[in-house]
């Protein structure tokens, strides 16, 4: 059984909270340094994917896991940053230029998008972010000039300069740092006054506005920052495919991050990560069933979307905390075994005070 006693305030806010993270994080970092060298092409590719995932579920977590606001179109601001550095890597910019003006653009979008939001909430912001990626995935189809139209859009590899990042390796290497410094910079944002601002917004939105925090302000800057978050794993999954078209940020693609971020765990950074590997393996998993199942059900088209599609319901009834909150279960069972408790992390329907003002 082991207890954490923290006697001072920077033990509390510190990144690295519980005894023995240290050695696991380090033994991560190993792993994922020397992948390339022990790893085949094809894994190598993947994990590439789960990093963009990653970073797309973290910009898509800071919005609706800790400022509340639901989004239903997120996919809209992939496609701004796929596009916007397509655009620019083709013009001769060099890939980490194009990749912050894909993030400024993103969050520029972002702050359009984000205005709905001051008026509305609940499921009516949830319409008004699905209408936005409809209204997105149109312009992409019809600004033919410069996204080449349902046509698609050949991307060139990431370069500086004379320098390219052809090979599976480079590239993995740029998604793995992006993926450290946005998981670096949203840990160290929630320590700050404005992350506490957004956890405050979606805990009570009277009680946040009691204590003084501008409403409009934050949810304009929670918007703005998750779209630039998105844009940028938009430019990574650009350069990853070599070739994007409108109908790939479409809605199931919205929806494909809304799974990533309930399955992984709302409100957790680890959630995202996790999140990310389901949602790169599970069409791999289903796949490899369709060898097992009846013919009728192997074949069928749509089976992955009713795969998925149980899944999320799955977790919304039996699991809402996601893959994160069962691994926290199966932790505190192992840390307080043999005196756990039945029932220690039942749900409960508990309110402040605030909320009934409402």
């Amino acid at each position: 059984m082991r207890y954490v006693f923290r006697t001072d305030y920077a033990q509390d806010i510190r990144l690295l909270r519980q005894p023995g993270q240290r050695f696991w994080y380090a033994l991560l970092a190993i792993v994922m340094a020397t992948l390339p060298l022990w790893a085949s092409a094809y894994w190598l590719s993947q994990a590439s994917f789960v990093l963009i995932y990653a970073i797309a579920g973290l910009g898509l977590m800071l919005l609706a896991g800790y400022t509340g606001l639901v989004s239903i179109g997120h996919a809209a601001f992939l496609g701004v940053g796929a596009y916007v550095e397509g655009y620019l890597v083709g013009h001769g910019w060099p890939f980490p230029a194009g990749m912050a003006a894909a993030a400024l653009l993103s969050a520029a979008a972002g702050v359009v998008v984000g205005l709905p939001a001051l008026r509305v909430k609940g499921i009516y912001l949830a319409i008004a972010t699905l209408a936005f990626g409809f209204i997105a995935e149109e312009v992409m189809a019809r600004w033919e000039s410069v996204t080449g139209g349902n046509g698609g859009l050949q991307i060139r590899p990431p370069a500086v300069f004379d320098w390219q990042f052809r090979s599976a390796e480079s590239f993995y290497y740029i998604a793995l740092v992006l993926c450290i410094l946005v998981t670096l910079g949203i840990l160290n944002l929630l320590r700050t006054s404005t992350g506490r601002a957004f956890i405050a917004m979606r805990d009570s939105e009277v009680s946040a506005q009691s204590m003084g925090i501008h409403l409009a302000r934050y949810k304009t800057l929670a918007f703005s920052l998750s779209a630039a978050i998105v844009g940028l794993a938009g430019a990574l999954y650009a350069h990853k495919l070599r070739f994007v078209s409108p109908e790939q940020f479409g809605i199931s693609q919205s929806i494909d991050l809304l799974l990533l971020v309930v399955v992984g765990g709302l409100g957790s950074v680890h959630g995202a990560f996790l999140g990310a590997i389901f949602t790169i393996t599970m069409p791999q998993l289903i796949s490899l069933a369709k060898d097992w199942l009846p013919a009728s059900i192997g074949q069928a088209t749509g089976l992955q979307a009713v795969v998925f599609g149980l899944v999320l319901m799955g977790f919304v009834l039996f699991e809402p905390t996601g893959l994160y909150g069962r691994w926290v279960k199966v932790r505190t069972y192992l840390e307080l075994f043999p005196v756990y408790r039945k029932g220690m992390f039942k749900r409960q329907k508990a309110f402040q005070k605030s909320e009934r003002l409402k």
